[in-house]
């Protein structure tokens, strides 16, 4: 049965880039970006979700998380409807050689390799969108 998936991600914008990974819809034949983060497990608050997922995707620890907003997120991907709410986070990398790094690797849940790089916003388009949608339009709004 679809549900709604509760999620927290995170920026981490470092002078005019974020961090995010780079996905492929097969489907729309588009790349696509998000910022690093992933689903908050019952009982755990979407600032200890960001913590968890980043020490998990990128074996990374993570400080002065601060709240930007929520977004609810209606999508499809690689033909497969979703349905998001998007707990929207910045924070800081404690390893700031993390911060040198055009690009990195990490790995998601299921052991499937991720691509993660820094990117300006005035990179992504219509065409290699930021998702969720909104988020771009708040980052340039601040």
């Amino acid at each position: 049965m679809p549900h709604i998936r509760p999620i927290a991600i995170c920026v981490f914008q470092h002078q005019d880039k974020i961090l995010v990974f780079e996905e492929y819809d097969f489907v729309k034949e588009q790349t696509f970006y998000r910022p690093l983060g992933g689903g908050i497990e019952f009982g755990e608050t979407s600032e200890e979700a960001i913590r968890r997922e980043m020490m998990e995707e990128m074996n990374a620890e993570v400080v002065d998380l601060k709240y930007l907003c929520a977004l609810e997120n209606i999508f499809v991907c690689n033909g497969k409807p979703g349905h998001e709410i998007v707990m929207v986070y910045d924070g800081r990398l404690v390893n700031p050689g993390m911060y040198e790094q055009a690009e990195m690797s990490a790995l998601e849940t299921d052991g499937n390799p991720l691509r993660v790089l820094w990117k300006r916003l005035d990179e992504f388009s219509p065409e290699s969108p930021l998702y969720p949608d909104g988020l771009l339009e708040m980052l340039c709004s601040r």
